[in-house]
């Protein structure tokens, strides 16, 4: 199958470019490049494109609004082009928000030189993008948070996902109370989003959320996320668990990596732990899992029809690492009730 694909940016320079890419792909084909709201209006009713790459920041109509108005009239998957910058990176999690699949981050210089060194990234997101469920952005609700007992050895609770992983991750974590068992948190995203995604999480959960710094004891009530260029471990120190940070190669493909995460819970936590591997994109996580349900942890998936992108979790339920595999909005009363049934064990 053949993608169409429809550029909109207010740069001529960066409409040229990711142009360029996606001619010279055989499995894509660009139906047009606008460079504002209301040509990529037209040519969206004209053209019907398949994937759409989007830049947040046009003139008249920005790429904001653009996407909101979008995903209400005529679901389509998008792409975000975005800039590495504070500003930028809220935006971009904003977009994620109103029902974008994913976004690349602008370099802040060489811009002509870094995009074209993202070819094979910017091509892998649009096919990506292309096979993804879209689904519209559905009105803030309040979540549902369940009141969780439990005592004896802390458990702990490890969560990977990519694509489709930002709001997943945040309707998981906003059924958590406040004294939830620590929780510890791979997403796939660069450097310099991380920050600005934990502040988020953090504005909307009961409990406290933050990007991990490295050397912090993990806590009841406190949810750590990996920073976009460094891999998380969780270390045993005594009766406490540590965060570990890395700057170590991309392991799965992938820098955090889910894997990294999970193969660390299960040689620290073991039957302590519980691991949970939400949509994304590939395989990374699914390994982890497998060795995480091996040493005794409890090993939740998410199926396929509550995935932005059923890969990761895919993988893992092939592997047979999947204990239970359940839609996204069954996913966090059902960790909240493992961990009662965990607690009442080690009581026994």
């Amino acid at each position: 199958m053949t993608i169409k694909v429809l550029v909109v940016d207010d740069s001529a320079l960066i409409r040229q470019i990711l142009s360029e890419i996606i001619k010279s792909e055989p499995d894509m084909a660009l139906v047009g490049a606008a460079p504002d709201a209301f040509v990529a209006k037209k040519l969206v009713l004209e053209k019907s494109p398949d994937v759409i790459t989007l830049d947040i920041e046009m003139p008249k109509v920005d790429g904001l609004r653009f996407l909101e108005v979008l995903m209400n009239a005529r679901p389509t998957p998008v792409v975000m082009i975005s800039t590495l910058t504070e500003k930028g990176a809220d935006a971009t999690l904003r977009s994620l928000e109103l029902g974008a699949i994913d976004f690349v981050a602008k370099p802040k210089i060489g811009v002509a030189q870094g995009m074209a060194e993202y070819h094979e990234l910017i091509v892998d997101k649009i096919r990506t993008a292309a096979r993804s469920k879209v689904k519209k952005a559905s009105p803030a609700k309040a979540a549902s948070v369940n009141k969780v007992s439990y005592s004896g050895t802390e458990k702990l609770i490890a969560i990977g996902a990519s694509t489709g992983g930002t709001e997943a991750i945040k309707e998981v974590l906003r059924t958590f109370p406040a004294n939830a068992p620590a929780t510890v948190i791979t997403q796939h995203m660069p450097a310099g989003f991380t920050s600005t995604y934990a502040r988020r999480l953090d504005s909307v959960c009961q409990m406290q959320v933050k990007e991990a710094k490295g050397g912090e004891r993990l806590l009841p009530g406190q949810a750590y996320l990996a920073p976009g260029d460094k891999h998380m471990e969780i270390e045993r120190s005594g009766a406490d668990y540590r965060i570990r940070l890395s700057d170590g190669p991309r392991v799965s493909g992938h820098k955090p990596s889910v894997d990294v995460l999970f193969n660390s819970m299960c040689k620290s936590a073991g039957n302590n732990a519980i691991g949970v591997l939400l949509t994304g994109m590939g395989s990374d996580g699914a390994s982890g899992l497998l060795e995480m349900r091996n040493a005794g942890s409890e090993t939740f998936c998410q199926n396929e029809d509550s995935c932005i992108v059923f890969g990761m979790p895919k993988v893992a339920i092939e592997k047979g690492a999947a204990k239970k595999i359940l839609a996204l909005d069954e996913m966090g009363k059902a960790i909240l009730n493992t961990v009662e049934k965990m607690a009442a064990g080690s009581r026994l």
